[in-house]
């Protein structure tokens, strides 16, 4: 499996050819929308903030949402995924989060993704590095990774593992 870091913004997004679904983590108490959901909420004009605001995505834990990206970024499927609150977000959260990404997007059958790891100031760098390599690499059965990151994280992901 490859693994690819790219910058957060609209010019990482559009760098992503090749990719076939992007993941968003979003949490109940993210508004507005930052980091790549809000780009991409930008890009979709406002489509992700709408359903949040009719509730039928919240970004509860376990909480999952399929849009189309009708062609307005280089990935056909966005797969938002529900928190729950920011401020519970720790190291364990972060984890079974992302096993649970992995499970459902292998079972979407998804072979290239991107996604940005969930953290900002809840979670080190090191911690999100770490959940990433143990907890959603094992379980995506697809063959290419694209973690959107600043450039201390895309160091972090981009060491090889030591054996």
């Amino acid at each position: 499996m490859s693994v690819s870091a790219h910058d957060i913004g609209l010019d990482g997004l559009d760098s992503l050819a090749g990719v076939d679904a992007l993941c968003l983590f979003v949490a109940e108490d993210d508004r507005p929308l930052s980091g790549t959901a809000g780009y991409v909420d930008w890009r979709l004009c406002g489509a992700l903030s709408r359903v949040l605001q009719q509730g039928f995505f919240q970004g509860a834990k376990a909480d999952w949402l399929l849009l189309p990206s009708d062609g307005r970024m280089p990935f056909p499927r966005i797969f938002a995924v529900g928190l729950g609150r920011r401020r519970t977000l720790d190291a364990g959260s972060l984890a079974d989060a992302l096993a649970d990404a992995a499970r459902v997007l292998t079972k979407a059958k998804v072979e290239s993704v991107a996604l940005e790891i969930p953290g900002g100031d809840r979670v080190d760098e090191a911690a999100q590095a770490a959940a990433l390599r143990e907890h959603f690499l094992p379980g995506f059965k697809g063959k290419n990774v694209a973690v959107l990151a600043d450039k201390a994280l895309a160091k972090l992901v981009a060491t090889p593992r030591k054996s």
